[in-house]
């Protein structure tokens, strides 16, 4: 896999000194999505490896690559699996698994080959947040909207919204992974607020269905000392535990939230008042 770039880990208090420009460079990923193609970010927090996967008239494999020391992407690591584009499929050692816009697929370790494909007249584009893993789960899937399912915030502070929990401690098994979709209710823009960090994993976040001529003016660094990057649809962000990850948008959207590193339980956060933020 020749479309692989690395990005090594950074200190909270590289973030003060920082302009936009390396900002950007270090945290977003705006091109990860190409027609035809396999595009990978390999992080070293935490180890994880972003993957944006556009097929188009033929199937795409996920293979291995040296920086990971792997003959196999799967061989020593799992995934989740979020389609934000068109309906597509995707095929795990020979069992073909449909993954509609929005659906969500695991993958486990061990796993020799991975195909994804489009359907005929669609142009599907997978997210694979991926991790390292110690031991295999099952090959599982769930349908858009048939996770575990919490309704959150209040349009009174535009952050109203509804949280599918996919891959986590009580719904598809896995060894770090933890993975969901949130979509935004018409007329709410704020995705979380109050904003929370996570000192134990790292997040990723991954916006979708956000008009083209909209845009997200996303926060990170630490709590006291924030900056923002402006983004776009299909771009992700990288933040790390240290990191708020909070955002607000000139339109409503979705986006695909994925972590890996101490624990798999959604509720350890550590969270502080707004009025704290700088």
């Amino acid at each position: 896999m020749d479309n692989i770039e690395q990005r090594y880990a950074t200190h909270p208090g590289d973030i003060p000194r920082m302009g936009t420009a390396e900002i950007r460079d270090r945290y977003l990923v705006d091109d990860l999505f190409a027609p035809g193609q396999v595009r990978a970010v390999y992080t070293h927090h935490d180890r994880v490896v972003l993957v944006g996967i556009a097929p188009t008239d033929s199937p795409l494999p996920l293979e291995g690559f040296a920086e990971i020391r792997s003959k196999e992407f799967f061989e020593h690591r799992e995934a989740g699996v979020v389609n934000v584009g068109g309906d597509g499929s995707v095929d795990v050692d020979g069992e073909t698994h449909a993954l509609p816009h929005g659906g969500c697929l695991y993958i486990g370790r061990g796993v020799k080959s991975v195909t994804f494909s489009s359907e005929e007249g669609a142009e599907a584009r997978f997210y694979v947040f991926s991790a390292p893993a110690h031991t295999s789960y099952p090959t599982t899937s769930v349908a858009p909207g048939e996770g575990t399912v919490r309704e959150l915030g209040d349009p009174l502070t535009s952050n109203r919204r509804t949280l599918n929990q996919y891959i986590h401690e009580n719904g598809i098994q896995s060894c770090q992974v933890v993975m969901g979709v949130t979509t935004l209710h018409p007329g709410s823009m704020w995705n979380t607020m109050p904003a929370h960090t996570h000192d134990r994993r790292t997040e990723c976040y991954l916006y979708f269905d956000l008009p083209a001529d909209a845009r997200i003016i996303h926060l990170l660094g630490r709590p006291d000392e924030t900056r923002h990057m402006t983004v776009a649809d299909q771009e992700a962000i990288i933040s790390p535990s240290w990191s708020v990850h909070s955002g607000v948008g000139t339109s409503a959207y979705s986006f695909v939230w994925a972590m890996a590193g101490e624990n798999q339980s959604f509720d350890d956060m550590d969270t502080f008042p707004v009025s704290d933020m700088r």
